[in-house]
């Protein structure tokens, strides 16, 4: 499971993936050694993402044109302590400026827009370019880069054959039975989207619906996960879904496993992750590659 470090804001328990972590720490050691201020600023977290070279950030250092020696560089140029309103933060050890409050609240935003209990760099990404607190750092082609491959969900791919299946904890997770439509329909509908539920409704027209569901203690639905049954593309996985109260207990790390198994049952070599938000969580879960933008 991807790391976490639980910190108050608004009175709220808020969840880092371990990549934010080192993001966060990265660049606070920016600050501390190429900032005149010694306070950090929203370019040493862009800075500290181009450090990160994982997952999709490595990408993004490859395709973009900005370099690091050139942003530190523009930002000791314009390094000004009257135009700089600094304050203490519950995320850092050092200084930051109000700038990276407002990032880090709009990132906090788009996690809870999205749906998803942990903040990670796609959220960090976003609200650095939503803001407009790097604009001066970053070309109008960087920045594009940047939200194509940072920000949006991406279609990841792991290999089944020589796969450990590791011991899963299945005694909640069942595959469904057609009188199981009736209830998951209006479940993944309620917590999730329109367009899920019309995938998971078409699904139970198949024979063997090959979708699997997670039952609390009092037998309701908390999650589920299918695989060849999103538009019939075949060696595709998802969609998945655990219910908010449910989540960081394993149940999709459960079911992401007992339809991988199944997968490789099948015959497939390997299986495609289609659209995945928590990157992170399937790298960590499965071993799992972001496929990346040719």
């Amino acid at each position: 499971m991807a790391g976490k470090e639980e910190l108050k804001l608004n009175n709220s328990n808020i969840n880092f993936t371990s990549r934010m972590l080192r993001i966060m720490r990265s660049a606070e050691n920016e600050a501390a050694i190429f900032s005149n201020l010694k306070v950090l600023q929203p370019v040493h977290l862009l800075i500290a993402c181009l450090n990160e070279k994982t997952g999709v950030l490595g990408e993004i250092s490859l395709k973009c044109t900005i370099e690091r020696t050139s942003l530190r560089a523009l930002n000791k140029n314009i390094d000004n302590p009257s135009t700089q309103n600094t304050t203490n933060s519950i995320f850092f050890n050092v200084g930051v400026t109000e700038d990276v409050i407002k990032v880090f609240e709009v990132a906090i935003s788009y996690m809870k827009k999205y749906n998803q209990t942990y903040i990670n760099e796609g959220h960090l990404l976003k609200a650095l370019i939503t803001t407009n607190v790097i604009d001066s750092f970053l070309s109008d082609e960087d920045r594009k880069i940047i939200l194509t491959l940072g920000t949006t969900s991406r279609d990841m791919i792991t290999h089944l054959g020589n796969y450990i299946f590791p011991k899963i904890n299945s005694h909640i997770i069942r595959k469904v039975n057609n009188n199981d439509a009736t209830n998951l329909v209006p479940f993944v509908e309620n917590n999730f989207s329109k367009e899920w539920s019309q995938t998971i409704r078409e699904a139970f027209l198949l024979s063997e619906p090959s979708i699997y569901i997670a039952l609390d203690n009092k037998g309701e639905i908390v999650g589920f996960a299918g695989f060849d049954i999103y538009k019939n593309k075949k060696c595709y996985f998802g969609p998945m879904g655990v219910s908010v109260s449910n989540r960081i207990s394993g149940i999709g790390y459960s079911l992401l496993h007992n339809c991988l198994k199944d997968m490789c049952d099948v015959g497939y070599e390997y299986a495609i992750i289609g659209g995945a938000g928590p990157i992170e969580f399937y790298e960590k879960a499965c071993n799992a590659v972001v496929i990346p933008y040719v």
